[in-house]
Protein backbone atom coordinates (compact mmCIF):
# COMPACT_ATOMS: atom_id res chain seq x y z
CA UNK A 1 0.00 0.00 0.00
CA UNK A 2 1.38 3.28 -1.09
CA UNK A 3 2.05 6.11 1.51
CA UNK A 4 -0.69 8.84 1.72
CA UNK A 5 0.50 12.02 1.28
CA UNK A 6 -0.86 14.89 3.27
CA UNK A 7 -1.90 17.60 0.72
CA UNK A 8 0.40 21.29 1.46
CA UNK A 9 -1.90 23.61 3.31
CA UNK A 10 -2.63 27.09 1.43
CA UNK A 11 -0.98 29.62 2.63
CA UNK A 12 -4.30 31.47 2.43
CA UNK A 13 -5.24 29.46 5.22
CA UNK A 14 -2.71 29.78 7.35
CA UNK A 15 -3.04 33.35 7.37
CA UNK A 16 -7.01 33.09 7.78
CA UNK A 17 -6.21 30.64 10.79
CA UNK A 18 -3.30 32.91 12.04
CA UNK A 19 -5.35 35.88 11.92
CA UNK A 20 -8.52 34.26 13.75
CA UNK A 21 -5.50 32.80 16.77
CA UNK A 22 -4.54 36.64 17.22
CA UNK A 23 -8.05 37.80 17.30
CA UNK A 24 -9.39 35.09 19.85
CA UNK A 25 -6.17 35.96 22.01
CA UNK A 26 -6.86 39.90 21.47
CA UNK A 27 -10.54 38.59 22.51
CA UNK A 28 -9.49 36.93 25.73
CA UNK A 29 -7.06 39.35 26.70
CA UNK A 30 -9.87 42.08 26.83
CA UNK A 31 -12.06 39.78 28.69
CA UNK A 32 -9.88 38.74 31.57
CA UNK A 33 -9.11 42.26 32.74
CA UNK A 34 -12.94 42.91 33.34
CA UNK A 35 -14.07 41.21 36.56
CA UNK A 36 -17.90 40.87 36.23
CA UNK A 37 -19.87 40.85 33.22
CA UNK A 38 -23.86 41.93 33.48
CA UNK A 39 -25.89 41.21 30.33
CA UNK A 40 -29.05 43.00 30.57
CA UNK A 41 -31.79 41.23 28.31
CA UNK A 42 -35.12 40.64 27.94
CA UNK A 43 -37.53 38.16 25.29
CA UNK A 44 -39.89 41.37 25.08
CA UNK A 45 -39.21 44.65 23.59
CA UNK A 46 -40.21 48.26 25.31
CA UNK A 47 -39.88 47.14 28.93
CA UNK A 48 -37.27 49.85 29.64
CA UNK A 49 -33.84 47.28 29.25
CA UNK A 50 -31.61 50.28 28.40
CA UNK A 51 -32.77 52.54 31.13
CA UNK A 52 -32.46 49.54 33.70
CA UNK A 53 -29.03 48.78 32.10
CA UNK A 54 -28.19 53.03 31.97
CA UNK A 55 -28.89 53.32 35.45
CA UNK A 56 -27.18 50.11 36.89
CA UNK A 57 -24.25 50.84 35.27
CA UNK A 58 -24.28 54.77 36.78
CA UNK A 59 -25.18 53.17 39.77
CA UNK A 60 -22.42 50.82 40.15
CA UNK A 61 -19.64 53.68 39.04
CA UNK A 62 -21.72 55.87 42.26
CA UNK A 63 -20.74 53.38 44.51
CA UNK A 64 -16.59 53.30 43.16
CA UNK A 65 -16.27 50.39 41.14
CA UNK A 66 -14.98 50.66 37.67
CA UNK A 67 -17.58 50.28 34.99
CA UNK A 68 -18.11 49.82 31.54
CA UNK A 69 -21.29 50.23 29.46
CA UNK A 70 -21.91 48.59 26.13
CA UNK A 71 -25.04 49.18 24.05
CA UNK A 72 -25.60 46.27 21.69
CA UNK A 73 -28.76 47.47 20.23
CA UNK A 74 -27.84 47.46 16.84
CA UNK A 75 -31.00 49.25 15.43
CA UNK A 76 -32.58 51.27 18.11
CA UNK A 77 -28.95 52.37 20.37
CA UNK A 78 -30.53 54.62 23.30
CA UNK A 79 -27.70 54.50 25.59
CA UNK A 80 -25.98 57.48 24.00
CA UNK A 81 -29.56 59.70 24.54
CA UNK A 82 -29.82 57.93 27.92
CA UNK A 83 -26.59 59.55 28.97
CA UNK A 84 -26.94 62.72 27.13
CA UNK A 85 -23.61 61.39 25.15
CA UNK A 86 -25.11 62.29 21.86
CA UNK A 87 -22.93 63.66 19.41
CA UNK A 88 -20.18 61.67 20.79
CA UNK A 89 -17.13 60.40 19.09
CA UNK A 90 -15.20 57.22 20.37
CA UNK A 91 -11.00 58.09 19.78
CA UNK A 92 -10.01 55.58 17.18
CA UNK A 93 -6.34 53.94 16.18
CA UNK A 94 -5.21 51.25 13.57
CA UNK A 95 -6.00 48.20 16.53
CA UNK A 96 -8.27 49.65 18.60
CA UNK A 97 -10.89 51.99 20.11
CA UNK A 98 -11.37 54.03 23.27
CA UNK A 99 -15.05 54.30 24.99
CA UNK A 100 -16.72 57.19 25.57
CA UNK A 101 -16.16 58.49 28.98
CA UNK A 102 -19.35 59.31 31.28
CA UNK A 103 -17.79 59.85 33.86
CA UNK A 104 -14.01 59.10 35.67
CA UNK A 105 -14.99 55.64 36.40
CA UNK A 106 -17.99 55.06 33.42
CA UNK A 107 -16.82 54.26 29.76
CA UNK A 108 -19.27 53.78 27.23
CA UNK A 109 -19.35 52.39 23.80
CA UNK A 110 -22.15 52.24 21.14
CA UNK A 111 -22.92 51.69 17.67
CA UNK A 112 -24.74 55.00 18.10
CA UNK A 113 -21.23 56.87 18.15
CA UNK A 114 -20.13 55.79 14.41
CA UNK A 115 -23.42 56.46 13.03
CA UNK A 116 -23.24 59.80 10.96
CA UNK A 117 -26.44 60.88 11.87
CA UNK A 118 -29.75 60.00 13.68
CA UNK A 119 -31.96 59.14 10.63
CA UNK A 120 -29.58 56.68 9.41
CA UNK A 121 -31.18 53.29 9.44
CA UNK A 122 -29.00 50.14 10.04
CA UNK A 123 -29.97 47.90 7.63
CA UNK A 124 -27.66 44.83 8.47
CA UNK A 125 -27.73 41.01 8.25
CA UNK A 126 -27.11 38.66 10.89
CA UNK A 127 -23.30 38.34 10.29
CA UNK A 128 -22.15 42.03 9.80
CA UNK A 129 -23.75 42.41 13.15
CA UNK A 130 -21.95 39.47 14.95
CA UNK A 131 -18.71 40.93 13.83
CA UNK A 132 -19.51 44.68 15.01
CA UNK A 133 -20.16 42.98 18.38
CA UNK A 134 -17.05 41.36 18.40
CA UNK A 135 -14.94 44.18 17.16
CA UNK A 136 -17.18 46.62 20.57
CA UNK A 137 -15.52 43.51 22.85
CA UNK A 138 -12.15 42.86 21.19
CA UNK A 139 -11.21 46.07 19.94
CA UNK A 140 -12.38 48.52 22.29
CA UNK A 141 -9.86 49.16 25.00
CA UNK A 142 -11.86 49.04 28.11
CA UNK A 143 -9.02 48.51 30.15
CA UNK A 144 -9.19 47.05 34.01
CA UNK A 145 -12.53 47.18 34.76
CA UNK A 146 -14.90 45.52 37.85
CA UNK A 147 -18.29 45.72 35.81
CA UNK A 148 -18.81 45.62 32.66
CA UNK A 149 -22.58 46.24 31.94
CA UNK A 150 -23.77 45.06 28.32
CA UNK A 151 -27.41 45.97 26.85
CA UNK A 152 -28.40 43.57 24.49
CA UNK A 153 -31.55 43.85 21.83
CA UNK A 154 -34.44 42.24 22.69
CA UNK A 155 -35.43 38.36 21.75
CA UNK A 156 -33.21 35.25 21.90
CA UNK A 157 -31.52 35.36 18.18
CA UNK A 158 -28.13 36.35 17.02
CA UNK A 159 -27.01 39.24 18.63
CA UNK A 160 -27.59 37.81 22.73
CA UNK A 161 -26.47 34.40 21.73
CA UNK A 162 -22.61 35.84 20.09
CA UNK A 163 -22.65 38.07 23.61
CA UNK A 164 -23.19 35.15 25.95
CA UNK A 165 -20.99 32.80 23.90
CA UNK A 166 -17.85 36.09 23.65
CA UNK A 167 -17.82 37.28 27.35
CA UNK A 168 -16.92 33.79 28.77
CA UNK A 169 -16.89 33.02 32.12
CA UNK A 170 -17.92 35.49 35.23
CA UNK A 171 -20.59 36.22 33.08
CA UNK A 172 -24.43 36.97 34.45
CA UNK A 173 -27.48 37.80 33.16
CA UNK A 174 -30.60 40.16 34.70
CA UNK A 175 -33.41 39.75 32.51
CA UNK A 176 -35.67 42.57 32.82
CA UNK A 177 -39.91 42.13 32.01
CA UNK A 178 -42.89 44.07 32.92
CA UNK A 179 -46.00 42.60 35.23
CA UNK A 180 -48.38 41.75 32.25
CA UNK A 181 -48.38 38.33 31.16
CA UNK A 182 -48.28 38.84 27.84
CA UNK A 183 -44.33 39.84 28.67
CA UNK A 184 -43.78 37.36 31.09
CA UNK A 185 -44.26 34.30 28.68
CA UNK A 186 -41.73 35.79 26.38
CA UNK A 187 -39.30 36.66 29.36
CA UNK A 188 -39.92 33.08 30.37
CA UNK A 189 -38.32 32.15 27.39
CA UNK A 190 -35.38 34.41 27.77
CA UNK A 191 -34.58 32.16 31.43
CA UNK A 192 -34.34 28.94 29.25
CA UNK A 193 -32.46 30.49 26.83
CA UNK A 194 -29.95 31.08 29.37
CA UNK A 195 -29.76 27.68 30.89
CA UNK A 196 -29.46 26.42 27.42
CA UNK A 197 -26.15 28.82 27.19
CA UNK A 198 -24.89 28.00 30.70
CA UNK A 199 -25.22 31.52 31.69
CA UNK A 200 -26.13 31.86 35.28
CA UNK A 201 -29.55 34.29 35.93
CA UNK A 202 -28.52 37.02 38.19
CA UNK A 203 -32.05 37.60 38.44
CA UNK A 204 -35.13 39.11 37.42
CA UNK A 205 -36.37 42.82 37.48
CA UNK A 206 -39.75 43.94 37.04
CA UNK A 207 -40.09 47.01 35.97
CA UNK A 208 -43.18 49.31 35.40
CA UNK A 209 -44.27 47.78 38.42
CA UNK A 210 -47.44 50.24 39.53
CA UNK A 211 -47.10 53.95 40.49
CA UNK A 212 -46.42 55.35 43.52
CA UNK A 213 -48.14 58.67 43.96
CA UNK A 214 -45.21 61.31 44.88
CA UNK A 215 -47.89 63.77 46.91
CA UNK A 216 -49.39 60.73 49.50
CA UNK A 217 -47.00 57.41 48.53
CA UNK A 218 -49.81 55.33 47.78
CA UNK A 219 -49.07 52.20 45.56
CA UNK A 220 -51.78 51.88 42.60
CA UNK A 221 -50.90 48.74 40.42
CA UNK A 222 -51.81 50.48 36.75
CA UNK A 223 -50.63 47.24 34.84
CA UNK A 224 -50.92 44.88 37.94
CA UNK A 225 -47.73 43.65 39.82
CA UNK A 226 -46.09 40.64 40.68
CA UNK A 227 -45.64 38.97 37.39
CA UNK A 228 -41.77 39.06 37.59
CA UNK A 229 -42.25 38.31 41.28
CA UNK A 230 -44.19 34.90 40.00
CA UNK A 231 -42.19 33.81 36.96
CA UNK A 232 -38.84 33.82 39.23
CA UNK A 233 -40.47 32.00 41.92
CA UNK A 234 -41.56 29.40 39.09
CA UNK A 235 -38.21 29.40 37.19
CA UNK A 236 -36.18 29.22 40.19
CA UNK A 237 -34.10 32.42 39.89
CA UNK A 238 -33.29 35.24 42.32
CA UNK A 239 -36.18 38.22 41.97
CA UNK A 240 -33.64 41.48 42.02
CA UNK A 241 -37.39 43.97 42.70
CA UNK A 242 -40.06 46.16 41.59
CA UNK A 243 -39.51 49.33 39.46
CA UNK A 244 -42.20 51.13 39.91
CA UNK A 245 -43.76 53.87 37.06
CA UNK A 246 -42.33 57.39 37.67
CA UNK A 247 -42.75 60.38 34.89
CA UNK A 248 -39.29 61.21 36.14
CA UNK A 249 -37.47 58.27 34.66
CA UNK A 250 -39.55 59.14 31.07
CA UNK A 251 -37.88 62.82 31.96
CA UNK A 252 -34.59 61.81 32.43
CA UNK A 253 -34.27 59.61 29.49
CA UNK A 254 -35.72 62.35 26.91
CA UNK A 255 -33.36 64.85 28.66
CA UNK A 256 -30.49 62.81 28.88
CA UNK A 257 -29.93 62.60 32.53
CA UNK A 258 -30.10 60.18 34.65
CA UNK A 259 -32.54 58.84 37.51
CA UNK A 260 -30.45 57.23 40.01
CA UNK A 261 -28.15 60.12 40.41
CA UNK A 262 -30.89 62.96 40.29
CA UNK A 263 -33.40 61.42 42.36
CA UNK A 264 -31.67 58.86 44.70
CA UNK A 265 -33.80 58.78 47.92
CA UNK A 266 -36.94 58.20 45.70
CA UNK A 267 -38.89 54.84 45.39
CA UNK A 268 -37.79 53.75 42.40
CA UNK A 269 -34.68 54.54 42.51
CA UNK A 270 -33.95 52.73 46.30
CA UNK A 271 -35.33 49.79 43.98
CA UNK A 272 -32.72 49.87 41.54
CA UNK A 273 -29.88 50.57 44.39
CA UNK A 274 -31.15 47.43 46.05
CA UNK A 275 -31.12 45.41 42.90
CA UNK A 276 -27.19 46.43 42.26
CA UNK A 277 -26.84 45.46 46.36
CA UNK A 278 -27.91 42.30 45.08
CA UNK A 279 -26.27 41.40 41.74
CA UNK A 280 -22.51 42.88 43.69
CA UNK A 281 -23.04 40.87 46.82
CA UNK A 282 -21.30 37.74 45.94
CA UNK A 283 -18.12 39.92 44.72
CA UNK A 284 -18.24 41.93 47.74
CA UNK A 285 -17.83 38.24 49.93
CA UNK A 286 -15.27 37.66 47.24
CA UNK A 287 -13.17 40.61 48.37
CA UNK A 288 -13.49 40.61 51.83
CA UNK A 289 -12.34 36.83 51.72
CA UNK A 290 -9.33 37.53 49.70
CA UNK A 291 -8.60 40.59 52.18
CA UNK A 292 -8.87 38.44 55.20
CA UNK A 293 -6.39 35.64 54.07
Amino acid sequence: MKDLKMAPTCPGAQDKQKEKQDKDARLRSRMDRISKKLVVMSGKGGVGKSTVAANMAVGLSLQGYRVGLLDLDVHGPSIPRLLSLTGEKPHMDKDFMEPVPWSRNLWVMSLGFLLPSNQDAVIWRGPVKMGLIRQFLQDVAWGELDYLVVDCPPGTGDEPMSVLQLLGEDTGAVIVTTPQAVAVDDVRRSVSFCRDMDTPVAGIVENMSGYVCHSCNEHLDIFTSGGGESLAREMNVPFLGRIPIDPEIVRSGDEGYIYIKTHPQSPAALSITSMIESVTADNRKDAEATEAI
